[in-house]
């Protein structure tokens, strides 16, 4: 983890039969899902940044809860078997984060429509105007 990232949601399987559990993690910066391979000889960690993240859902199945999360490049990650109320915790999260981007998101787009400049509509009708106005026109100061 880096220096200023802190854990703020962690869900962990519940298979009926289960000899390595995954894990998920949810830090103030990004998703970890942690998955042990070859009965726990080796370790896959798949890491989702917030600004990456696409959508969060999650689905109740019969017997477990399942976590799933699209990036905005396309790629889905999921994991299923989760207990009821860690799923819960770590979806609400997932949500407030998603607002959360969305909003800015949103914002930086009005700011560069903002700092493109403003947009001038019909300038040629304005100096027509100004060439026929008669002459007994003045300008009060």
């Amino acid at each position: 983890m880096t220096t200023d990232e802190s854990i703020v949601g962690i869900a962990i399987q519940k298979k009926p039969v289960n000899i390595s559990p995954d894990a998920i993690a949810l830090t103030n910066k990004r998703i970890i899902i942690y998955r042990l391979k070859n009965h726990g000889q080796t370790m896959n960690f798949d890491d989702i940044f917030w600004r990456e993240v696409a959508d969060c859902h999650l689905k109740e199945r019969v017997i477990c809860w399942r976590f799933e999360t699209r990036t905005v490049k396309k790629a889905h990650y999921y994991i299923d078997f989760l207990p009821k109320s860690q799923a819960r915790r770590i979806y609400r999260y997932a949500q407030e984060e998603e607002r959360m981007i969305a909003y800015h998101r949103e914002l930086s787009l009005e700011n560069a429509r903002a700092a493109s400049g403003g947009v001038v509509v019909n300038n040629s009708d304005l100096n027509e105007t100004t060439k026929k106005a008669p002459s007994t026109w003045r300008l009060l100061s």
